[in-house]
């Protein structure tokens, strides 16, 4: 393909999205319910918070269509630039592909400007990307992320959640998306504590995903045998980054022992105040 030319007054600038519309390459908005005849896969719960140092990103790894798991371990936390990120709920096709062209947009927009976008500005730009959605989330290929990211001006990290319309808004603490992510919210509503540390933040996040699965079954729980856990990630002053499978894994190792603890701990209160109860009746005789 030929390298498209323009004239001053068409010249789209550093807004590759409208670059990819103008030259008509943006994908085709089906005409019909696409849901109710094939089966799309979807992605389902993300969440995201705020801590010390920056912001916590997390997804759960499971993807269905209708009542059957279409992927095991598909990946919805990506790195949008070097101190943002997204997180994908909703249809898994359109969702990857934004993710991408959100991608390209970024770096697209910093090479022509000389200097990256604003924390805001990539918020707006995702909010515009999804509400030119909304066509096709309304034949079923809904696509709602999460943005986050650290906010090298302000030094802080910064939340964003988004509806199918495209409305951006902003969150002090948490945020979550898909099926699960009432659930998820939830959890992260009753153990937020403002500046919590790294360590704490990861492991309110996989709480929060692990009770998620619990009641969503669209919700993937971890999978030791297969070596599968929740893609986490934090964007702090040094930028993104994931954190290793085997770190996750340690701290569900950590949060399924607290939890089969009070599990058995519950079953022995229950055993000893039956036994009591028995032994009182033994002797009232």
């Amino acid at each position: 393909m030929p390298i498209p030319l323009f004239n001053p007054s068409e010249d789209p600038g550093p807004d590759f999205a409208s670059l990819v519309r103008r030259l008509g390459l943006d994908p085709q908005i089906p005409g019909v319910d696409v849901s109710s005849r094939i089966p799309i896969t979807h992605a389902t719960t993300v969440v995201a918070l705020r801590y010390a140092d920056g912001v916590v990103m997390a997804g759960d790894r499971r993807a269905t269509a209708g009542n059957i798991i279409a992927h095991r371990a598909i990946e919805k936390v990506f790195p949008a630039d070097r101190h943002s990120g997204v997180a994908i709920a909703g249809a898994a096709g359109p969702a990857m592909e934004m993710v991408k062209l959100f991608q390209l947009q970024l770096e697209h927009y910093e090479k022509v400007e000389g200097s990256p976008l604003s924390l805001e500005g990539k918020a707006n730009q995702l909010a515009q990307m999804v509400r030119s959605n909304l066509p096709a989330a309304m034949q079923g290929l809904m696509v709602v992320p999460i943005f986050a990211g650290y906010d090298t001006r302000r030094r802080i990290g910064r939340l964003f959640q988004y509806d199918a319309t495209g409305g951006r808004y902003e969150e002090s603490h948490f945020t979550t998306s898909g099926s699960g992510g009432s659930l998820a919210g939830s959890v992260l509503k009753q153990g937020y504590r403002d500046e919590l540390s790294k360590t704490a933040a990861i492991d309110l996040t996989i709480s929060a995903l692990f009770h998620a699965a619990d009641d969503d079954s669209a919700t993937g729980g971890p999978d030791p045998i297969r070596g599968i856990y929740p893609v986490v990630a934090t964007i702090t002053a040094d930028g993104f980054q994931r954190v290793a499978d085997e770190e996750i894994a340690d701290h569900f190792s950590q949060l399924i022992t607290t939890l089969t603890g009070r599990e058995f701990g519950s079953v022995r209160v229950a055993e000893t105040s039956s036994e009591t109860s028995s032994d009182q009746g033994v002797s009232g005789r």
